[in-house]
């Protein structure tokens, strides 16, 4: 058990000296207490000034070899990709080439929605629905078809669909937005985009570890080396990641959908690094066209969007520490993000190859370089629950959350968890479409639990009342979905639920 505690919780270190400094100790301890708490495997890369501040690696880049990450392992940047596309469109404009309110159909003269601009996609505001809104039913019909970027226009146009909303009218942040911004590229510069990134983005800022692979290659490609693997705990009582390209759903899904744009490199911090330093220095855009970019944008009625993106790059609404702009990635089982303080030449960068909350984590770290104080991350109750419960059983599961709820500095209690444990317990979601498994006898006793804990929630007597009907307990059940209307008489999903039953 000690040999397999160590393994989980190894921490490679970058060979930097022992932390003196407050800033860097008060960086490591949070990490190192994430690491503790199984909430984070990746690298991490803290810049001032052009200078580095704090860097460490931790955890696996392959959970099922024990591969460790390393500064040098390559990662999938997922989205963070999109601030390349929108880096060169504001080159292609910087060099009269196109403008920024020019209409999409200027450039793409078959695109069907003429009140479209490049201005609208790169702030994410264009109204445009998905892109499998358009393919889905062709890819349902072609199972063995790769869609790429020379079928988008096409196959818009034979399949139109109303926009969410009036351009310029709201705010959705969706991946179709940079695809078409990826095929201006390609139709104003008159290269491959591609070869477009590599010739004016990556090779002037030195990026020669970062490299193009389609988002089809990295869900269907086992042997990749020296790259972290994006994982993902598949129910909240798994005691060990799988990785995410062993899901046969996820595979299949991307295997279709090959668009280019918005999630195709992989890179590693250290190129990120000289990405944001060849902004700060100018090697790729002038420093007014940064300061555009990083204002959100308006929508019609003048009101900032509300996800506060500017031209490609997100906006930060608090700026008590100086003006952020940031852009995350994000795959199942990968969570990435570039974090810059542009009044104080700071940034952020990392990857978490088992979690989504590199914003979150990037946000705590640029507080902690700035001297302010966070909470250290406590430990899910919820999660040690359901692992001993399914493993150890129930007297075991009682035992440890008796313990651990009265370990308040170490552990936290939340009723949305246990909610949400007992529901993955009872196997109703599926979302990666695998064979279906049913607990019932774990989902009862973790919700029952639920409402002893919490005996004044409505909703965890009518989740316990669900459990219980699933295990074929109808009596209990009934008692249940009436203590929760008792405590919400507004419960009208509960009132249909038992009337059903009591008919």
């Amino acid at each position: 058990m000690i040999k397999n505690t160590f393994i989980l919780f190894l921490i490679v270190s970058t060979g930097l000296p022992v932390f003196s400094q407050p800033r860097q100790k008060a960086i490591d301890d949070f990490f190192t207490a994430l690491v503790k708490n199984q909430q984070f495997s990746g690298n991490v890369l803290v810049i001032e000034k052009n200078k580095i501040v704090y860097e460490k690696s931790f955890g696996y880049a392959d959970h099922i070899t024990k591969t460790p990450n390393t500064p040098n392992i390559t990662f999938p940047i997922a989205s963070i990709s999109k601030i390349f596309t929108a880096t060169a469109i504001l080159q292609l404009k910087e060099k009269g080439l196109l403008k920024i309110t020019d209409a999409v159909t200027l450039h793409l003269p078959k695109f069907p929605y003429p009140d479209i601009t490049i201005k609208h996609l790169l702030s994410h505001t264009s109204g445009l629905p998905p892109y499998n809104a358009f393919f889905d039913k062709d890819r349902k019909e072609n199972p063995d078809k790769v869609f790429t970027n020379k079928d988008f226009i096409p196959g818009v146009v034979a399949n139109k669909q109303p926009l969410v909303y009036q351009s310029g009218e709201k705010g959705n942040y969706d991946n179709i937005n940079f695809l078409v911004l990826a095929l201006i590229v390609e139709k104003v510069s008159g290269i491959p985009y591609k070869d477009y990134i590599e010739k004016n983005i990556l090779k002037p800022a030195g990026m020669n570890k970062t490299t193009f692979f389609p988002l089809p290659e990295q869900f269907n490609r086992a042997g990749i080396k020296n790259y972290a693997f994006p994982h993902v705990y598949l129910h909240a009582y798994d005691t060990a990641p799988v990785k995410s390209n062993s899901i046969p759903y996820v595979r299949e899904y991307w295997h279709s959908y090959g668009f280019n744009g918005f999630g195709d490199y992989v890179s590693t911090i250290g190129d990120l690094w000289k990405f944001d330093n060849a902004l700060y220095n100018n090697k790729l855009l002038k420093q007014q066209t940064l300061e555009e970019a990083f204002v959100p944008t308006k929508l019609n009625n003048g009101e900032d969007n509300p996800d506060l993106f500017g031209l490609g790059w997100e906006i930060e609404k608090d700026a008590s520490m100086g003006k952020l702009v940031y852009h995350s990635g994000a795959a199942l089982g990968l969570s990435s993000n570039i974090l810059r303080n542009v009044t104080k030449h700071q940034t952020v960068i990392l990857f978490d190859n088992t979690h989504f909350n590199a914003h979150e984590n990037a946000t705590k770290t640029m507080m902690l370089l700035n001297g302010k104080n966070i909470d250290l991350p406590k430990k899910s109750i919820a999660k040690v629950y359901g692992k001993t419960l399914l493993g150890k059983g129930t007297t075991a599961a009682k035992e440890a959350l008796e313990i651990l709820i009265k370990d308040t500095a170490s552990y936290y209690l939340s009723e949305d968890e246990m909610n949400s444990l007992g529901y993955d317990f009872m196997g109703n979601s599926n979302p990666y479409h695998l064979p279906e498994q049913h607990f019932y006898k774990q989902a009862v006793e973790t919700l029952k639990i639920n409402v002893d804990l919490f005996p004044n929630s409505w909703n965890a007597y009518d989740s316990y009342g669900e459990a219980l009907l699933a295990d074929g307990q109808k009596e209990e059940a009934i008692k249940m979905y009436q203590k929760s209307i008792e405590l919400n008489p507004k419960n009208e999903g509960g009132k249909k639920i038992l009337q059903k039953i009591l008919q």
